[in-house]
């Protein structure tokens, strides 16, 4: 493909992490539906690890790292889709994460933000603000769900970091992404055992297709992204990716008929529009 297929393939890919999303907030038993996505991640990281080179052992702090928040991530993701809307706890989730690492960089790294960058994170709060409250101030009831979002958004954000300095120590980056996949994939099927007392049977036999399915578009999505990564404007591709926030809330309006679209996709376009000022900021 061409450096002019890049725009449709980062669409493709948004496209692609949005359905798989929905489709693990809509199936009956979400902790089953992650448990077989992650049986896809194992078997696919597993068998690119015997073809690539190993990562470095400075990469291993951050492989494990990465396999914690990503446990995290997940485990928390069924608990707010068993919450609140796709159409808002997607958009929320996904946004706030460009927020929180431009805020850790100001504050944590000692990096201010440029004004331009500043303005942006303040139109990502501007339309999270929205998603919040599109239907009112929230009551104590719908604060779990989006407290939960939030926190998804915080643990997308330490991955992400996390992933982006583990690739440079990895000196591999195949191999960081082979082993990123197979740890990741084990440390959550182990979670879910937990969760489920002991035994990962029930989950790997129901949410089986939804699971399998949700597997492959995660890992195609991926893929997509790193090919467009490797020819394209990384500013401008990491701000075409995020348009998938406008795909669930019309996901969300469209086909699973939740309350409050127009305003809620008008707040997901007002979060789609900070992020790509902060990403086309940099």
């Amino acid at each position: 493909m061409s450096q002019g297929a890049v725009p449709f393939v980062v669409l493709a890919a948004a496209l692609l992490h949005a359905v798989w999303n929905a489709l693990v907030h809509g199936v009956r038993d979400r902790m089953a539906g992650i448990a077989q996505m992650n049986l896809v991640f194992v078997a696919f990281g597993g068998a690119l690890a015997l073809f690539v080179p190993p990562p470095g052992a400075g990469a291993l702090p951050y492989l494990l790292a990465s396999a914690a928040l990503q446990t995290g991530y997940q485990l928390l993701l069924v608990r707010a889709y068993g919450l609140g809307d796709f159409g808002q706890l997607y958009p929320i989730a996904r946004g706030t994460s460009p927020a929180v690492v431009a805020l850790l960089s100001a504050t944590v790294l000692h990096r201010p933000l440029p004004a331009g960058q500043f303005a942006a994170v303040a139109v990502i709060s501007l339309g999270l603000a929205g998603l919040a409250l599109v239907g009112g101030v929230p009551g104590r009831d719908q604060l779990p769900a989006i407290g939960a979002a939030l926190g998804n958004g915080v643990l997308i954000a330490g991955y992400t970091v996390v992933d982006a300095g583990g690739v440079r120590a990895a000196h591999s980056a195949a191999g960081y992404i082979a082993w990123m996949f197979l740890l990741q994939g084990l440390a959550v099927l182990a979670a879910v055992a937990a969760v489920r007392r002991g035994t990962l049977r029930p989950a790997l036999r129901e949410g089986r297709a939804v699971g399998l399915a949700g597997g492959l578009m995660s890992l195609t999505a991926y893929g997509l992204v790193v090919w467009a990564q490797t020819v394209g404007d990384l500013p401008t591709i990491a701000a075409l990716r995020e348009t998938s926030i406008v795909i669930a809330a019309l996901i969300g309006t469209l086909v699973l008929r939740e309350r409050l679209g127009t305003l809620r996709l008008a707040a997901s376009a007002t979060v789609l529009a900070g992020i790509a000022l902060l990403e086309l900021a940099h």
